[in-house]
């Protein structure tokens, strides 16, 4: 159950955010005329934000440190990008999780005890109830965008691409929830290396060989985000990408190093 319980708390602390984030985005992108749209991704953002509130309570002196390291929480940038993106779009956003999130502790070995597995049970089915109306939200977004009856700034390659987390965050609990005894390690490799390591038995190479080229590459990527993100905040970049969304992507290429270095390691 100690799995069970920090697995869920880290994959909450990391996807949740990432959710939130995408409910602002979705919202910012929406034109005056669609009102609804507006009201419905402002409503997901609230939802999700109060979800990472509560992974952040319950996570605080339980998660691995490794998390916390990894700069896929929060980056250097994220409060200053929270901040500025909140002036420009209007959407008002909690910074404070941000804050007490910057403060987490890392845990010690814990016997997970009835009450806090029953709260993280309870975070996971919540979890999968707001990604299941979030998923739909998002599908018919893209939908619509396709058949011509709705405007969005946001590009439909940009929608699949938060539709794909969305589903990814899902399964990964789903996965958590179905099965307890699951480790960091299957987790991993059931959810996030399936493919990478099914093309490496297609090549038949080594799979440490390819996940090795892989963090180098990735590693690149998250430089070039890096500079792009601090450009954004600094004026440097004309863009009409919003700091956070900057920040945003960051993250997610900081999650994948992590992930990537654990699997050249085992």
């Amino acid at each position: 159950m100690e799995n069970y319980a920090i697995l869920s708390l880290e994959t909450h602390l990391f996807f949740a955010r990432i959710m939130k984030e995408h409910g602002l985005f979705l919202e910012a992108g929406f034109v005056c005329a669609d009102k609804a749209c507006i009201e419905k991704a402002d409503w997901f953002r609230r939802q999700f934000e109060e979800l990472l509130r509560d992974a952040v309570r319950l996570g605080n002196g339980r998660v691995n440190r490794w998390i916390i390291n990894s700069d896929e929480l929060v980056t250097e940038f994220t409060l200053s990008a929270e901040e500025c993106t909140e002036k420009l779009s209007g959407v008002p956003i909690d910074s404070e999780i941000t804050r007490q999130e910057k403060k987490l502790l890392p845990g010690r070995r814990i016997n997970a005890d009835r009450e806090l597995v029953s709260a993280v049970n309870n975070l996971n089915r919540r979890a999968l109830r707001l990604l299941n109306e979030f998923i739909a939200f998002k599908e018919s977004i893209l939908r619509e965008v396709r058949d011509g009856k709705l405007f969005t700034v946001n590009y439909p390659l940009l929608i699949e691409h938060i539709l794909r987390e969305a589903r990814l965050y899902f399964t990964t609990v789903e996965e958590l929830l179905n099965n307890r005894q699951l480790s960091y390690k299957n987790l991993k490799y059931a959810m996030e290396f399936r493919e990478l390591l099914e093309q490496a038995r297609r090549q038949d190479c080594r799979a440490m060989g390819l996940t090795e080229e892989a963090l180098a590459e990735t590693l690149k990527i998250r430089d070039f985000k890096a500079a792009g993100t601090k450009g954004i905040l600094n004026c440097e970049i004309a863009s009409i990408i919003l700091p956070l969304l900057a920040d945003h992507v960051l993250r997610e290429a900081n999650h994948y190093i992590r992930l990537l270095e654990t699997g050249s390691e085992e």
